[in-house]
């Protein structure tokens, strides 16, 4: 099924076999013969009626919930999963010609006399039965090794962050598609009502860091109650969650009423999907004042736990909290939870940086994995944590200064994943001694959309949605499912 919607006609078709019906309706002309109120009861009947999924799920699914962990700033492969110890002979030599083939550089770069190869400073051991091989950099990702499947060979084709960014989110280098958390809402509804199906966590960061923009986790083109609710990491989760001075509940369900009615005669008039969406999401913020309070407070959550999280589990806004907080609302049914991490793009001082962001993330990222498999729920979560792209085998700035950095390098990084049907204790492609170019197994980044889709059983190839006059799916023209590691 392709599922696609304009203002004034829904188009559907239904491929049965080999057979083909095709039902076309126009909004209005359905609310004037079902009638309204035949709609909003089947809706609350089965909250999924209306979800794309009945045409998109072709495959028995894996996973039912998503959890993005977003290393903003792109961390650097050699440096943490890409062992590379030829290297050491090759320090602060020129990088070869024939390992560059004429790669374009950032401006960051472009002007220096040398690049230097730069070998990383940090150990490499092997860890698990996998025998996998990680920087001493991750003590607690080592831990949980075997039940990872970190693939070595991702690319990417924007060397700023970016459309970077923007294309690992939404799948273009283009600001104004929708997220892959809003296509996933869109494709498969939510498990909870009273929870939105996509929300957004964000830490780290400083003055000068990336900057994150709201538009990548926004719903693009598709209705706005598919993009996401972001968190605040302060006070109240959501502003406005609780009611104002003197309004009680009764009497904000008698405004919401009253509000839904004026909405709904709007909507049968002008048949603007939009209109549905507020009606939506007014709804939602509603059952949220009831709901989200009890989760969103870690203070019922056992010492054992916020120990095995890290002491920065207890400090909201963390790294450590949100990862914490995510479990909690995959747990309760949040179809899609992404976190962001600002603070990668080591430029410079990359050596204690590194050190820095590592000791914000690694326990806290090994105890998601840990908590979710004791619960018997990452058997069904899907994880995956990644960054936009790589960093450069050569050094950014003086190497002898020993306050060096790394440029950006979308031709090959690292990233894992774990839970949802992934393969575990696995290691995916391979990079050149340089970890410059791919050099076994490639995995463009609307490859990993498409398995990510795949593993909550959706055909990426079939998950539409028509707009000025195409159909755009997350993965473009592109992505292939990288079964290997399924």
């Amino acid at each position: 099924m392709s599922r696609t919607r304009t203002t004034h006609e829904q188009r559907t078709d239904f491929h049965v076999g080999t057979s083909k019906f095709d039902v076309r309706y126009s909004r209005r002309g359905f609310l004037g013969s079902a009638g309204i109120g035949a709609a909003a009861l089947a809706s609350l009947l089965d909250p999924q009626l209306f979800a794309a999924n009945s045409g998109v799920s072709q495959f028995l699914p894996t996973a039912k919930r998503v959890i993005f962990l977003h290393q903003s700033g792109a961390p650097s492969q050699i440096d943490l999963f890409d062992h590379k110890p030829a290297l050491a002979e090759w320090h602060g030599k020129e990088t070869p010609d024939a390992v560059r083939m004429g790669q374009r550089l950032t401006t960051m770069t472009s002007d220096q006399a040398l690049l230097p190869v730069t070998a990383s400073p940090f150990k490499f051991a092997r860890f698990g039965e996998s025998g996998t091989s990680l920087s001493d950099l991750l003590p607690h990702t080592s831990g949980i090794v075997d039940d990872l499947c970190i693939i070595r060979s991702m690319h990417t084709e924007a060397i700023n962050h970016d459309p970077a960014i923007t294309m690992i989110q939404t799948g273009s280098e283009q600001p104004g598609r929708p997220s892959i958390g809003s296509w996933v809402s869109y494709g498969l509804g939510s498990e909870n009502q009273d929870l939105p199906a996509f929300v957004v966590l964000l830490s780290g960061g400083a003055p000068g860091d990336q900057p994150l923009f709201s538009r990548l986790w926004g719903s693009g083109f598709l209705a706005s109650q598919h993009q996401a609710v972001k968190f605040r990491g302060t006070g109240d989760p959501i502003l406005y969650l609780a009611n104002p001075a003197g309004i009680t509940s009764d009497i904000r369900r008698r405004m919401l009423d009253s509000l839904g009615e004026l909405n709904r005669i709007q909507a049968t008039a002008t048949g603007d999907a939009e209109i549905d969406a507020r009606i939506a999401q007014f709804e939602l913020a509603y059952r949220m004042q009831h709901s989200l309070p009890r989760i969103a407070n870690l203070a019922d959550e056992p010492e054992h736990t916020c120990e095995m999280y890290g002491d920065d589990a207890k400090q909201p806004g963390t790294y450590a909290a949100n990862c914490l907080l995510a479990r909690r609302l995959v747990e309760k049914g949040v179809r899609f939870v992404q976190l962001y991490h600002r603070g990668w793009d080591h430029h410079t001082n990359i050596v204690s940086r590194i050190k820095a962001k590592c000791r914000e993330t690694d326990q806290a990222s090994a105890a998601l994995v840990q908590d979710l498999k004791q619960r018997g729920l990452l058997k069904d979560t899907l994880i995956v944590w990644a960054g936009e792209f790589g960093r450069t085998v050569f050094c950014q700035g003086d190497l002898a200064s020993k306050d060096y950095g790394r440029d950006h390098h979308p031709r090959c990084f690292s990233i894992w994943m774990a839970g949802g049907g992934i393969r575990p204790g696995m290691t995916y492609g391979r990079t050149d001694d340089f970890s410059y170019n791919v050099a076994e197994n490639p995995v463009h980044v609307h490859d990993l959309q498409a398995t990510i889709l795949r593993c909550l059983g959706i055909n990426h190839e079939r998950l539409t949605f028509r707009y000025q006059s195409r159909d755009h799916r997350l993965t473009d023209i592109g992505g292939r499912v990288v079964t290997e590691v399924l």
